[in-house]
């Protein structure tokens, strides 16, 4: 079993189970999160005979280190994680001047199906729990650096929603990374069932994984429109407030002939127009095995500059680490 992953409460109720005090799970909780140790031998202030109290009713720290990387030309880079199941996951550290962002994952595997994304073409694997999904941060080589966690690797968060939110309290608590939430985004094709809890329970900024703003068609790229349409997605996210520092932005993978019409330039502006929100639009990365072709970037641009003119914030998202299949769609565990 391991400490990482586990909430202030969680510790010290281990702690009191061992006949330890609860101080105890405090100076834990300070050492594996803060400090990020690995082992009982560095934590200073704990001595032999409680750390073994710890250790031997079956608690190690936790948290595999990666075993596999690879390197992109841009300086992006794409880690390879062992799950507690045996699995693999895949992270993607994304450097960027004085920001550095790693993209998480959240199961290995996904059931979402969607007809563009990598990770779905293999199946669903498992669910990761809290300490497998703080592990990536962690154990990411670095992990000081890090100034932004986006929920946008493989698998659907929503899909995971105790775990998830439970790896955000460790990330946003003052007893864990103590992060501001703005610092965090999670990315979700929109689960109906969780995402008000996801809204009420946390502050981290929120992205729904679009792609078309006409539900037949959308159904065709994202499967599970069939049991959480968009418009019911919407409705939802029209009654919470994202005009304060949670953000709320759209990604919009950009395919020709399947969503780059005028038609669907004007349906994505009405069905985005009574929000306080941003569209992320994104080129698509083909490993050639796919029969669906990106827009081109002329196309792109035209996009991009009519959503701005008609209000709605509108960027579009620089590709990384596409020579180790480490952009957005490409994670697929190819060990």
């Amino acid at each position: 079993m391991w400490l990482l992953g586990n909430s202030i409460n969680d510790l010290n109720e281990i702690v009191l189970n061992v006949g330890l005090r609860r101080f105890v799970g405090a100076q834990l909780a300070d050492w594996i999160y803060k400090k990020n140790v690995t082992s009982y031998e560095q934590m200073t202030n704990i001595g032999p005979k409680i750390s073994g109290l710890i250790s031997g009713a079956g608690y190690e720290i936790g948290g595999f280190e990666p075993s596999k990387e690879l390197k992109a030309i841009d300086g992006t880079r794409k880690l390879l994680f062992q799950t507690l199941g045996g699995g693999l996951i895949e992270s993607v550290y994304i450097p960027d001047g004085d920001r550095a962002t790693l993209c998480v994952s959240s199961q290995s595997g996904c059931k979402m199906g969607c007809k563009f994304c990598m990770t779905g073409a293999s199946g669903f694997g498992c669910n990761l729990t809290s300490g497998e999904i703080i592990g990536q941060i962690l154990r990411c080589g670095n992990a000081e650096k890090l100034t932004n966690v986006v929920m946008m690797g493989m698998g659907e968060p929503l899909d995971n929603i105790d775990e998830v939110l439970k790896s955000i309290e460790i990330m946003t608590s003052p007893w864990g990374l103590a992060w501001s939430p703005t610092r965090i985004t999670l990315s979700t094709v929109g689960v109906l069932k969780n995402i008000e809890r996801f809204l009420n329970e946390t502050k981290v900024n929120l992205a729904i994984s679009l792609h078309n703003p006409f539900p037949e068609e959308r159904k065709t790229l994202v499967p599970s429109e069939n049991i959480n349409p968009i418009y019911k997605v919407i409705n939802i996210l029209k009654r919470y407030d994202f005009s304060g520092q949670r953000r709320l932005s759209f990604e919009y993978t950009m395919f020709e002939g399947w969503n780059d019409s005028d038609r669907h330039l004007s349906e994505l502006s009405s069905l985005l127009g009574q929000l306080d929100c941003r569209v992320n639009l994104i080129r698509f990365h083909n490993d050639g095995n796919s029969p669906l072709k990106g827009t081109d970037d002329r196309r792109i641009k035209y996009f991009n500059t009519e959503l701005n003119n008609r209000g709605i914030h509108t960027t579009t998202r620089t590709s990384r680490g596409e020579d180790i299949l480490a952009a957005c769609g490409m994670l697929a565990n190819r060990k």
